[in-house]
């Protein structure tokens, strides 16, 4: 074969018979798009840029681990779910001492202690008593949990101190402050002694018509500090910047506290009330040592009577009913408060409509 020959062959295989990658304008585009063709095939070699990243499986909606919820989900339908059922069963049984023994077999009545309870019983009148003084309770603690933590927002000398004490009726069990405020309101006892001194004779305390105010005074010194975390709490998260630019408005106190504060302190306060007006309609240890049982009858509250019922009449039908009207009185509010946040948070931009 002559050289001549040999030169046209050369520049008709071109560059890929020696290995090396075609220059035409479709390899060309190819490169551009980040993939080569291979030969014959067309298919995208990896390593291009136009290549999709994978994904790592995560946690979602389908591959949760929800079987690690079913230790809690079985020990709360053991502590709550099954004992409601079962409230709810003997409310329909004429359960006393004489059927407690097989009570299974008791009579079924139905709905006649719910009727009994709301004919023929105490109950309204209790419902009342507790709802009224949970009301006054909370009325009253607002301002005064709100004003201590504005007291002792700001950093002074003894703060510290005056913030702990500020928490010991809180840390405090409801059966040692009932039985130190039962000490102290015994006739001729320090509550006495004290009012004797500027001539007033306050009379009886924890018997007579006294009673509702004295339960009252108590559960506003036992509960007060909750409110003053949750204020406190609430103050924390008010911005410095807001604080300083009120002041260099000139912002009196008053107005500060009013269209600064307050807005911050309306979430905290909101919980606060709903929570503290629950406990105060539930709490038992507080009456039941304070004054006893059977307690005046201006301080028979829901949980009282829902014991004596049960434990001194021994109508654990009725009782049951009773616990029963005071479940779904306590469910009102938490409904109204739970329905009014998820409100709330549909209506903020991040929320869902």
């Amino acid at each position: 074969m002559s050289t001549d020959s040999f030169r046209e062959m050369k520049a008709m295989t071109g560059p890929a018979a020696e290995g090396q990658p075609a220059r035409s304008g479709t390899t060309a585009e190819a490169s551009d798009g980040g993939t080569s063709p291979s030969a014959g095939t067309g298919t995208i070699q990896p390593g291009g840029r136009g290549k999709k990243p994978v994904r790592r499986k995560g946690l979602s909606e389908r591959n949760r681990p929800l079987w690690m919820l079913i230790p809690g989900g079985l020990l709360m339908f053991v502590i709550i779910v099954l004992p409601l059922f079962l409230g709810i069963y003997m409310s329909a049984l004429n359960l006393d001492q004489y059927s407690l023994r097989k009570w299974v077999s008791a009579p079924f009545i139905g709905v006649g202690n719910f009727v009994e309870a709301l004919t023929d019983s105490p109950l309204l009148h209790s419902v009342w008593l507790s709802v009224s003084y949970s009301l006054i309770a909370m009325i009253v603690t607002l301002p005064l949990g709100i004003a201590a933590a504005v007291a002792t927002q700001n950093s002074f000398k003894g703060r510290a101190v005056i913030r702990s004490v500020f928490l010991i009726p809180y840390v405090l069990p409801s059966f040692v402050v009932a039985t130190v405020w039962r000490t102290m309101f015994q006739p001729n006892g320090v509550v006495d002694s004290a009012l004797g001194t500027f001539g007033m004779d306050a009379g009886l305390w924890l018997n007579g018509p006294q009673t509702y105010w004295t339960l009252i005074l108590v559960q506003i010194w036992a509960s007060w500090p909750f409110i003053y975390l949750l204020a406190l709490s609430g103050l924390q998260s008010v911005d410095h910047e807001v604080h300083e630019a009120s002041a260099l408005d000139g912002a009196l106190w008053w107005n500060k506290l009013r269209y600064v504060i307050f807005p911050y302190l309306k979430g905290p306060l909101a919980l606060a009330f709903l929570i503290g007006m629950l406990h105060h309609i539930n709490n038992f240890t507080l009456p039941f040592v304070l004054f006893g049982v059977p307690a005046p009858a201006d301080v028979e509250v829901l949980p009282i009577l829902t014991y004596v019922t049960s434990f001194q009449s021994f109508r654990f039908g009725l009782s049951a009913a009773m616990a029963f009207v005071s479940l779904v009185l306590i469910a009102i509010p938490l409904f109204i408060y739970l329905r009014a946040v998820k409100l709330d948070d549909a209506e903020t931009p991040g929320g869902k409509k």
